[in-house]
């Protein structure tokens, strides 16, 4: 799979907000461009409405945290470190919870354990950082403990109240009040975008992306999706059909998705898709029934395109052979 090209808006900060007392690095030892992306932000909005830091959708109502996220369980099966933003010293950890995630019927069972594998670390001035979702087993620390910013602290997991594998980072002040790392003065005016932040290196923002490409011999089900499993490596040229499915995320009601797949005898199939409402993540697919002669043999490309007020967000190009 190929990136052809991403919007990830490096936004003009003034710089780290050394006055605050706290200076962040990355919580994930992956690229939150390319191997990893921000899911959600803090909520911004006091009522019952959500928005982000930028007064964008890329949050939920009432979300404390920053959630750093990975594209596949795949990828949290790989193994990604979770590592300390900041020295400090290990407040309370806990481990053992599966990482199943989130699902209406276990609301009652992973009450007050929202937060699944963690770890709090308590820091200079009152700051505290808190990770959660930590896969099952991978907690490498203990209570007491003195870390600088870059210890591992455990895995990228799937936790407790976790509808896919990712850490959410929270930050809270020496009131315990949750602070915005993006936005610490706590001032939105939709603009803040030179303004101070907590971060040494703050992450790019990315409005939405693609997360993964492929081809399939038919519509795949969501959660091989999910799990990294959908895409063939190759197909047959008696495949039954052939289809290109997209994996992304924050889309936002006017948004298009453009799909194509094309042959060594030219385009096959293109399409675009109106998307009609903001979702964390979604997928759609297009594909063509074979007639009775077989495909013909040979490369085929597909690419995608997440489309939003005439910017192309995000696109990719993956290729597969049939034979």
């Amino acid at each position: 799979m190929i990136l052809r090209g991403v919007i990830a808006i490096a936004l003009p900060f003034a710089g780290p907000a050394l006055a605050e007392g706290l200076l962040l690095q990355s919580p994930v030892a992956c690229a939150p461009t390319d191997s990893c992306y921000i899911q959600q932000y803090m909520d911004r909005d006091p009522g019952p409405g959500a928005v982000d830091f930028t007064c964008a959708e890329l949050t939920y109502d009432g979300h404390k945290g920053t959630d750093f996220a990975l594209p596949t369980r795949a990828g949290m099966a790989a193994g990604v470190d979770v590592m300390a933003s900041a020295p400090g010293v290990v407040r309370g950890v806990r481990d053992g919870m599966d990482d199943t995630g989130y699902t209406p019927e276990r609301r009652d069972e992973l009450a007050g354990r929202e937060c699944g594998n963690g770890v709090v670390i308590s820091h200079d001035n009152g700051w505290e950082t808190q990770y959660c979702h930590l896969k099952q087993g991978s907690v490498t620390v203990v209570s007491g403990q003195t870390v600088g910013a870059g210890t591992v602290l455990g895995q990228i997991g799937q936790s407790g109240n976790a509808a896919f594998p990712h850490v959410h980072l929270s930050v809270r002040d020496a009131d315990g009040t949750p602070v915005d790392p993006f936005d610490p003065d706590g001032r939105l005016d939709c603009d803040d975008t030179a303004g101070e932040t907590l971060w040494a290196d703050p992450p790019a923002y990315r409005p939405g992306g693609l997360l993964t490409l492929g081809f399939s011999d038919a519509i795949p089900d969501y959660a091989l999706i999910k799990d990294g499993d959908a895409a063939a490596d190759s197909l047959p040229v008696n495949a039954p059909a052939l289809v290109i499915f997209a994996y992304f995320f924050g889309p936002r009601a006017g948004d298009t998705l453009r799909l194509d797949i094309t042959g060594p005898e030219g385009q096959v199939i293109a399409d675009e898709i109106a998307l009609t409402r903001p979702q964390a993540q979604a997928f759609r697919a297009i594909g063509k029934r074979r007639s009775s002669t077989p495909w013909p043999e040979g490369s085929y490309t597909g690419t995608a395109e997440l489309v939003r007020d005439g910017t192309a967000l995000d696109s990719r190009t993956v290729q597969i052979t049939l034979r």
